[in-house]
């Protein structure tokens, strides 16, 4: 597991309108196109400078794959990396203001204190 790898695909993903659009429409492919291609990349750096040993595990995968905001906290994904991607992915789906965030916060009213570690 690589909470690293989780974060860095929210915040690189957060910063692509293109890419979002993407994880919106077609999340499998999404995460494994992001994984082969952008994962590898180290970030500021020329396309050259690459890393070998950082992968998802099944569970990570999957958890992308399903749009699984809860379980990515769980897992260690900042929940602010989390909140900004996925505001920006369903938003649009509500019809009132602030609507998906309750949305948010109600999927995640499970969790109790101490929080899952987000350290990576």
């Amino acid at each position: 597991m690589s909470k690293y790898l989780l974060n860095k695909f929210l915040y690189t993903v957060d910063r692509d309108p293109a890419l979002v659009e993407r994880y919106r429409e077609d999340p499998v492919a999404t995460v494994a196109e992001w994984e082969a291609e952008h994962g590898p990349r180290l970030l500021n750096c020329v396309t050259a400078e690459a890393t070998t040993w950082l992968a998802f595990d099944d569970t990570e995968r999957a958890a992308l794959a399903a749009h699984d905001y809860p379980k990515l906290f769980e897992l260690g994904a900042h929940p602010f990396l989390t909140l900004t991607l996925f505001i920006a992915m369903f938003e649009r789906d509500h019809a009132e203001p602030l609507a998906f965030q309750r949305e948010y916060a109600e999927r995640l009213a499970h969790v109790t204190l101490p929080y899952p570690d987000i350290a990576t």
